[in-house]
């Protein structure tokens, strides 16, 4: 395995202040830069071997802008660019990477003590930019998030994408505010105790500004993705695209101070060299941390329900430190909107949930009906804080037709039942922006290319997609301008009307998530759950290190319609209850309260505790 240190790629400034370019292009037998100024310079670079291209020169400064001059005689972009000012195909500017820190005392916290919040910061403002963020970082601070998770940031098409048609992995997006911008927020960031997680793409390119193939075989013909050309991670010169990828995640942790990755779809990375690409990307970026004294998390997106994944390197795992677990959205979205169409069929059991809930994945080696194969490994072993949790997600809610929210499909208890689950899991939770006070406005696909013809694809492409779910409905339009201007949110909701009391009721649950600590306790053997599945109730008890040092009950109605009726099957003690969801100050104006009257018991006189439909109720032993 290799060792990286600091990235090399791109136009990098020296000591001396004279700049330096380095480029892969094995395609090509010559290469120049050409210097934009009152006056284009073209200067040649000189091969430095294993296909390397490199010159070091004082002509060259800070802000100003550059192409590569192929030796086909094609000006095109620098792949490992620091900025593109405008856009995807135009020139490259030289970047200084010094900034006025303020987080020297800034640690970030472990997994287990996490909240996370995905946000995608051109819908999260009006303005969209990285810097129109920071006035809402104290109230999600204080509201209980530890950290953003912002979905991609490099340069993409235009200025309306989700982010994964990114094209240039090294460039911050120039409509966000650039390199200087994200600077700004990481380091606002970090002020005010919030950590930050970026999602990046190594699993493909966007189909518009890709200009890679002319350099060299960053892609291979031996597999074929889903969204276009398999990037070479395993075949002839993979060593050097594998470089290209690394020192990236290296440059993010770097010159940006970012805490932990989101890895785009994983599963989609072909690879089947001994080392995986995956595993030594882990490995890198631990070591980086390790030399520098930080703390950095590296967390999966992946569906096959492979628990090699976090397990450690030692153990002949892949050693990520978490990944996505999408099976407890889908048994809950099931659950709760009743929608079983695509790959929505194979969580339709109650006895999914409890799984869900207990191991992780609901599929451990079981038919899958919608893949029409069996799924997934078991993952009881691993603990819990290796699971990201969420209930929505840009993914879970941006591939729908209308782009609609879980507002959007259950009633005020179901959504507070849905945080609950989330909140209150074994696993680190993860808001989607706007849920915490039930944001109305959808999040839907949206581009803004400019070639007509794959405009049009990705419109035909959407079509298909939905056709699976059985929405037969038009679907929106992605490259309009309205249709991504709707999906901002609105902040003001939050003060007023039934929004105000879900923000204030999720504030509650991560109030108790920090104050208990069993509540984050990701250790599976200090977790019970026991299933009444006729009335649909699931009680989960939790603790640390034993049951006398602090022992916590949550007991889950999860019917839509009913009551239920349990005597809780709790250790014997004196219980007192902390929350329940039903009580009257969580309910919307002229709702119905349907409270347990049941404020404290003793295990020695068991009382019959009433739970309203769609809601819990939390004990603690005394």
């Amino acid at each position: 395995m290799l060792t990286y240190s600091n990235p090399s790629l791109g136009a990098i400034i020296l000591p001396d202040n004279r700049v330096q370019f380095t480029v892969w292009a094995p395609k090509l037998e010559a290469i120049s830069v050409v210097l934009i100024g009152h006056e284009e310079r073209e200067r040649p670079l000189q091969p430095i071997g294993d296909g390397y291209f490199q010159l070091v020169t004082a002509e060259a400064r800070p802000g100003d802008r550059y192409t590569y001059r192929l030796g086909t005689g094609q000006d095109r972009p620098d792949p490992a660019s620091r900025y593109q000012p405008e856009g995807v195909h135009g020139s490259s500017q030289i970047i200084d990477p010094r900034f006025d820190w303020d987080d020297t005392n800034w640690k970030n916290p472990q997994l287990r003590d996490h909240v996370l919040y995905e946000l995608h910061v051109g819908t999260f403002t009006d303005a969209g930019t990285f810097e129109a963020i920071i006035p809402h970082l104290e109230r999600l601070r204080s509201l209980g998030i530890t950290g953003l998770s912002l979905m991609p940031v490099a340069q993409f098409p235009g200025s309306r994408n989700w982010g994964y048609d990114g094209v240039q992995p090294y460039a911050v997006q120039h409509s966000y505010g650039g390199p200087q911008g994200l600077k700004k927020l990481v380091n606002a960031c970090h002020q005010h105790g919030l950590a930050v997680m970026l999602d990046v793409v190594y699993n493909h390119f966007g189909p518009e500004g890709n200009y890679l193939h002319g350099y060299g075989p960053y892609f291979t013909d031996r597999y074929r993705g889903h969204w276009g050309d398999s990037l070479n991670f395993d075949g002839p010169h993979s060593d050097h695209v594998r470089r290209y990828f690394i020192e990236n995640a290296i440059y993010w942790m770097q010159d940006f101070h970012i805490d932990g990755f989101r890895l785009d779809a994983t599963h989609a990375l072909y690879d089947f060299s001994a080392i995986p690409f995956l595993e030594e990307l882990g490995a890198a970026i631990h070591a980086w941390a390790d030399s520098h004294n930080r703390r950095v998390h590296v967390i999966a997106e992946n569906d096959q329900g492979n628990a090699k994944l976090t397990q450690p390197r030692s153990s002949n795992g892949l050693g990520i430190d978490a990944q996505w677990l999408d099976d407890l959205h889908h048994v809950v979205h099931v659950h709760l909107t009743g929608e079983s169409d695509g790959y929505y069929v194979d969580y339709t059991r109650f006895a999914h949930v409890e799984k869900a809930l207990r191991e992780g994945f609901v599929y451990s080696g079981e038919y899958s009906p919608a893949r029409q194969r069996r799924q997934g490994t078991s993952s009881r072993h691993i603990p819990g804080d290796r699971f990201v949790v969420s209930t929505q997600t840009h993914d879970q809610v941006g591939n729908r037709l209308l782009g609609d929210r879980l507002t959007a499909l259950t009633d005020f208890d179901g959504l507070k039942l849905a945080a609950g689950v989330v909140l209150w899991s074994i696993y680190v939770p993860m808001l989607f922006m706007g849920e915490e006070y039930a944001e109305t406005a959808p999040f839907q696909y949206f581009i803004s290319h400019g070639d007509p013809n794959l405009i049009e694809a990705v419109r035909n492409g959407r079509a298909e997609e939905f056709a699976a779910f059985g929405w037969e409905d038009d679907a929106p339009d992605p490259q309009s301008e309205a249709v991504f201007n709707q999906c901002k949110l609105n902040h003001d909701l939050r003060k007023s009307g039934h929004h105000q009391i879900m923000y204030a009721f999720y504030g509650a649950l991560l109030r108790l998530r920090r104050e208990l600590p069993a509540l984050r306790n990701p250790d599976k053997h200090a977790l019970d759950i026991w299933v009444d599945r006729q009335q649909q109730v699931i009680c989960m008890t939790r603790w640390v290190d034993s049951p006398q040092t602090e022992m916590v009950c949550v007991a889950y109605n999860m019917n839509l319609t009913d009551n239920a009726n349990i005597i809780l099957p709790l250790t014997a003690g004196y219980w007192t209850k902390q929350f329940n969801s039903a009580e009257e100050q969580w309910q919307p104006p002229g709702a119905r309260t349907n409270a347990s009257p049941l404020a404290a018991f003793d295990t020695a006189d068991p009382k019959e505790l009433h739970l309203a439909p769609k809601s819990f109720a939390l004990f603690v032993k005394q």
